[in-house]
């Protein structure tokens, strides 16, 4: 599917925060993933259109090898330019290294997973912006397996549709649906350069509340 790559670049100079006011404003007030997520380095950030991987927690391993990890990897290998992996909530260690590299020569911008994540000192290094709720070195084969790609999920407590603008960065990711994309970033655009103007004036000794009062931004 072609993507609007340019409108994600627009996307990753925001910042979740201003996203996520400007999503209150539009009426949209609960798509802040839960606070658990985190990055795995202060530095990641990441943003693009949400590819998404249903997990289920299973304790069988396949007894055939042509059946391990076959979702995971369909996943990883159908991912495209542009696109963040979104994982939904469950218990077990779905990424690691290997994936992230598979993903990257993809074009893929990083991953959200409401589960864990493993081979973490690599991924820090190699700078694959990965958000997961924890950390956890057991394989996730006959742990976990996918069993659908591309639809609706619930991640961090949020409803993700593929599509979906996804914006992550050390305060936390916010999900855009894909109906409000245009008008949500266009919105936090502006914001940003209210803030700027406000940024300047309280550093000239502006009292908050008049800047607040002249600005609307705070």
């Amino acid at each position: 599917m072609d993507r609007d790559l340019t409108l994600i670049d627009r996307l990753e100079r925001l910042h979740p925060a201003v996203v996520a006011d400007c999503l209150d404003g539009l009426g949209v007030r609960s798509q802040v993933l839960d606070p658990g997520i985190r990055p795995l380095y202060p530095g990641a950030k990441v943003a693009g259109f949400a590819t998404t991987v249903r997990c289920v927690e299973v304790d069988t391993v396949p007894e055939s090898r042509d059946d391990w990890y076959r979702g995971e990897l369909a996943a990883v290998d159908a991912l495209g330019p542009g696109e963040v992996m979104v994982v939904s909530t469950c218990r077990g260690s779905f990424w690691g290294e290997l994936l992230a590299t598979a993903a990257r020569y993809r074009g893929a911008r990083g991953i959200v997973a409401d589960a864990y994540t493993r081979d973490t000192l690599a991924l820090i290094e190699m700078e694959f912006p990965t958000f997961a709720a924890g950390i956890h070195c057991a394989d996730s084969l006959g742990r976990i397996d996918v069993d659908a790609v591309g639809v609706p999920i619930l991640c961090g407590g949020v409803e993700v549709a593929p599509g979906d603008l996804v914006l992550g960065d050390y305060d936390g990711v916010v999900v855009i649906p894909g109906a409000l994309a245009e008008e949500a970033v266009g919105l936090a655009e502006e914001k940003i350069q209210g803030e700027n103007l406000v940024r300047e004036k309280l550093a000239e000794g502006m009292p908050v509340a008049e800047a607040f009062r002249a600005y609307g931004v705070i």
